[in-house]
C-alpha cells in the first residue's frame, strides 16, 4: 500500500483528483457570482454615460440641477467576413428629447485578457466624446495604466472619421495616441477596440426619423 501511495500513478491520480474538485469549486462560484459581476457593470455603465458624452463637468452640472438624461438601450448587428457581432448601443437624450449623443459597449483582446470599453460619440457621431475602460486584466503598473484617466482622455475630441494609431514618441497629430512607457500592447489593443467599432457602428447609429422619433417621445414619457 505504501509502495502504491508513493508511486507516480497515485499522484497522477491524485493531481487529477484535485483539480476536479477545485474546477468544479471554481465554477460553482463563477456561475454565482456571475450574474452579481454582470449587473455591476450595467449600474457602473449608467452610471458612466452622462459623463462620457457630455463630460464630467457637464454631466455633474445635470446631476445638481436634478436634471436628468434619458437613456435607451438597443444592440446593433454588424456582419464581417462571414462573423456576426453584437454591441450594445445607448441612444442619449437631453430632457426635451433632443439628442446628446451615444455610448457604445464593445470588447477586444489585451495583453492578458479581454478588455471591456464604453465607447462615447457626440449626436452627429463625428466625434469621440469619451472612453471609459470597463473590465481589463492587464499587467498591474503597467497595462493597467490605461485606466488612469489622463491616458484616457486622449481619445477625447477625436475625429471618428480617423483611424486612430498609437506612437511611442509625444503624439502630434490629430489621430495619434501617446502608449504607456511599457505597455504598448495594452495601448494599441484598447486603440484597436476603439477603431474597430466605430468602423462596425458609426453608420448604423443614426436611425430612421421614425424610429428617432419614437425613440424620442419615450424618453419624453420618461422624465
Amino acid at each position: 500500500m505504501e509502495a502504491f501511495r508513493n508511486s507516480n500513478l497515485f499522484q497522477a491520480w491524485l493531481v487529477l483528483l484535485l483539480a476536479t474538485v477545485f474546477g468544479t469549486a471554481l465554477a460553482g462560484i463563477q456561475a454565482k457570482l456571475g450574474p452579481i459581476i454582470e449587473a455591476n457593470k450595467i449600474n457602473e455603465t449608467m452610471e458612466k454615460i452622462p459623463a462620457l458624452v457630455l463630460g464630467e463637468d457637464a454631466a455633474a452640472k445635470l446631476l445638481a440641477q436634478k436634471t436628468a438624461l434619458s437613456i435607451h438601450p438597443r444592440t446593433i448587428e454588424v456582419e464581417r467576413n462571414k462573423i456576426t457581432k453584437f454591441y450594445t448601443v445607448y441612444d442619449v437624450l437631453f430632457k426635451d428629447g433632443s439628442r446628446a449623443g451615444y455610448v457604445t459597449k464593445a470588447s477586444g483582446q489585451g495583453y492578458a485578457d479581454k478588455i471591456e470599453v464604453l465607447l462615447g460619440l457626440d449626436a452627429n457621431t463625428d466625434t469621440l466624446t469619451g472612453l471609459f475602460i470597463l473590465d481589463q486584466k492587464e499587467t498591474p503598473g503597467l497595462g493597467n495604466r490605461i485606466l488612469e484617466k489622463p491616458w484616457r482622455d486622449q481619445f477625447v475630441n477625436k475625429l471618428s472619421s480617423n483611424r486612430l494609431v498609437v506612437v511611442k514618441t509625444k503624439a502630434r497629430k490629430q489621430n495619434e495616441i501617446d502608449a504607456i512607457s511599457g505597455a504598448t500592447i495594452s495601448s494599441r489593443s484598447v486603440t484597436e477596440i476603439v477603431n474597430k467599432t466605430i468602423a462596425d457602428v458609426r453608420g448604423k447609429l443614426v436611425l430612421p426619423p421614425e424610429k428617432e422619433a419614437k425613440i424620442i417621445e419615450t424618453g419624453k414619457e420618461n422624465q
